[in-house]
């Protein structure tokens, strides 16, 4: 079982070594709400973090939502073993990154593929 909490730590080091500013706590959007942020220089992006139990139609569509409050992106983060599972179609017509972290707590990008996820 994967600890939501584990996560957090494991995309707030990820991103921090990459000397961006991670916002983890919920953000109020309108009628629903992100896990997080991240701030790099001139963008913002919405971070939606799931376990394998929870609902990733509903985290996509807080996404959009936050799309829609101005965010410049949208990533979308979970197991590597679950994102692997996740059909990558909405991904591509909305523009969402997919994230997946390993046991080791490595960090893959999934969806938009790139040479190191191959």
């Amino acid at each position: 079982m994967t600890n939501l909490r584990w996560l957090n730590w494991v995309i707030t080091r990820h991103y921090r070594s990459q000397g961006l500013d991670v916002r983890l706590r919920s953000i109020r959007l309108g009628n629903s709400a992100i896990d997080g942020e991240v701030i790099g220089d001139g963008w913002r992006m919405a971070v939606e973090i799931k376990t394998p139990n929870d609902d990733v139609t509903r985290g996509l569509g807080q996404l959009a939502e936050a799309l829609a409050y101005g965010y410049d992106k949208a990533a979308l983060i979970t197991t590597l073993q679950h994102a692997r599972r996740i059909k990558t179609k909405v991904f591509r017509k909305l523009g969402f990154t997919l994230l997946g972290i390993d046991s080791t707590g490595t960090v893959h990008q999934v969806y938009p593929e790139t040479y190191e996820s191959k």
